[in-house]
């Protein structure tokens, strides 16, 4: 067996999704061009493909790594924890999901909320991560969201909220869809008071997320090639009787049509909020 069948072999026991594949003796899969990739070397490149740029999801850590300097970050809401309000069961008990999320993330839920500093500039920032339950908007996301927001508009911070989720948390119901009001009506008493929210898209961002907090920033920036929209193709063109575009919920296709600002690359994303930061706030 040659080492490309062994590669293979792995890359089919070892398969996490849109993530990549997993491992053999460091490598990794781009599930875009399907060339391996060093895991040092995705590292570097702040988990981007150096062959093709398809950007690999991150984690919530890994985003407050990316856009908060150093030693800044103050976590906050993070003793907030979902439970069961209806006692749910799919192929499996909802606590039984909570539970294998919480182990294999080490987060208690969806979202990191807190406050951190981009070169002095101070800031609220909430990145979601996908590995927690599809990175679904529950109850305790839409609190964190929710504080957060009322606590940037008591000590007049800029926002930042970084969505990477698949939409409303199926097992909590009308309670997480209630989240959608909650956190858009917290983001309009922020509007309300001239603060400014900027709101990055990453892959991917659909459902009530996009239906609500993530669409409502002052400046919409997306990675490339990101996964943006409410339903799935599938669901759209069975409802509209139309074939869609084979882009039409890619992050370009949505700058085309003045649906978001801005496409940004990972290595610039930092700089691109400071920036930002620094035109419309002078900070």
């Amino acid at each position: 067996m040659t080492l490309v069948d062994l590669i293979r072999q792995k890359r089919e026991a070892n398969k996490i999704g849109c993530a990549g594949t997993g491992g053999f003796d460091g490598w990794l899969n781009c599930p875009k061009c399907q060339q391996f990739v060093e895991e040092k070397t995705l590292i570097v490149k702040l988990k981007v493909c150096p062959n093709c740029e398809h950007h690999f999801r991150l984690s919530a850590k890994e985003r407050v790594d990316l856009l908060v300097d150093k030693g800044t970050f103050e976590e906050k809401f993070s003793a907030l924890e979902s439970k069961d309000p209806l006692g749910f069961h799919d192929t499996k008990s909802y606590k039984a999901r909570l539970k294998e999320a919480k182990e294999s993330t080490a987060l208690k839920d969806a979202v990191i909320t807190g406050v951190g500093q981009i070169e002095g500039a101070s800031f609220a920032l909430a990145a979601m991560d996908f590995q927690f339950i599809g990175g679904s908007l529950g109850s305790v996301v839409g609190e964190k969201l929710t504080r957060l927001v009322e606590e940037a508009i008591l000590d007049s911070l800029p926002l930042v909220i970084v969505s990477q989720s698949g939409g409303a948390r199926m097992q909590e119901s009308i309670f997480s869809l209630m989240q959608m009001a909650k956190v858009s009506q917290a983001i309009k008493r922020f509007h309300e008071r001239g603060l400014f929210f900027i709101s990055i898209l990453t892959d991917p961002t659909m459902g009530g997320v996009t239906a609500s907090f993530a669409s409502l920033g002052d400046i919409l920036i997306a990675e490339p090639k990101a996964l943006i929209g409410f339903a799935g193709a599938r669901v759209i063109e069975q409802t509209i009787k139309q074939k869609l575009p084979s882009d039409a919920q890619t992050a370009e296709f949505q700058l085309k049509h003045g649906l978001i600002d801005r496409i940004v690359h990972r290595k610039d994303m930092k700089k691109e909020v400071r920036s930002f930061f620094k035109h419309f706030l002078g900070v």
